[in-house]
């Protein structure tokens, strides 16, 4: 099977609290942040392993391809899935502030023409936006099956259908989805059993969360293949539906605590004082 698995690179989300507004209001500055992989794309990458090799005996069995666009020095993060097991990257480059989600979801359009994966395995959000929206654009401009949300996945078939757990609010859905299709994983996607692929025998038990990259393989993934192109080169729509005018960090909090004698009293002060409904 032939995965395909965007990725994106992040501010680390552990710094959220260093995060700055330029002076002229019209960008969130990275200054002094730290990049890391997005938390869900890597889970993908996970996913995307265990779906593709015999664990008990160590054996690949398709093909992992990770992309991602950005600027030049996103190849970096392609080179920790890489390290991770992933078999070659796809780096288009491209200024990280003209990308939203319907430009990045056509951008993987192309990609998905030109690779022709039977799979496409992605986070469910980034941590950064959290708009939760490449995904089901993706799957509608492809015409394809999707699930989103997923937390477990089996097959039987050499991947040419996944029974797949969706979380929802009610509980778990549990669907069929046909391959080539497109899936969006949530955290739970990397517990122990959380993927069964008919191969790995169903006593192997993996660790809780995505495997990390061994010395072996940091030196391997020096050597893989990462491919780079431009954005225009795809010729996907490079034009945002969306754009934001302004950006503005929320007040500061008072640090100041006022105790009210009743439930009458903090539902006046809610209504009348702070407006909350």
């Amino acid at each position: 099977m032939k995965i395909l698995v965007p990725l994106k690179r992040v501010c680390d989300p552990d710094n959220a609290n260093k995060v700055k507004v330029s002076g002229d209001g019209k960008a969130v500055t990275s200054e002094g942040l730290e990049w890391k992989p997005n938390p869900f794309d890597e889970y993908a990458v996970e996913a995307a392993l265990r779906l593709n090799e015999n664990a008990a005996k160590n054996e690949k069995l398709g093909e992992i391809v990770v992309c991602s666009i950005g600027v030049a020095d996103v190849a970096q993060t392609i080179r920790q899935a890489l390290a991770m097991g992933a078999d070659r990257g796809i780096l288009v480059t491209a200024d990280d502030g003209a990308l939203e989600s319907t430009v990045v979801a056509r951008a993987l359009k192309a990609l998905v023409e030109k690779e022709k994966p039977d799979l496409v395995l992605m986070g469910k959000q980034t941590v950064d936006g959290d708009s939760n929206a490449v995904g089901q654009m993706l799957a509608e401009m492809l015409g394809w099956p999707m699930a989103t949300f997923v937390a477990s996945i089996s097959t039987s078939d050499g991947g040419k259908s996944l029974n797949v757990k969706r979380e929802v609010d009610m509980g778990v859905v549990t669907l069929k989805v046909t391959t080539p299709a497109v899936v969006t994983v949530d955290l739970r996607i990397v517990s122990p059993e959380a993927v069964k692929n008919g191969a790995t025998p169903d006593s192997h038990k993996y660790n809780e969360g995505p495997r990390y990259a061994s010395l072996k393989g940091i030196m391997q993934a020096k050597k893989k293949k990462i491919d780079q192109l431009e954005l225009p080169a795809l010729g996907s729509d490079a034009t945002p539906a969306t754009t934001y005018p302004r950006f503005e960090l929320p007040p500061a909090r008072s640090g100041s605590c006022t105790f009210v004698e009743s439930v009458d009293a903090l539902v006046d002060k809610l209504k009348n004082q702070a407006k909350a409904f």
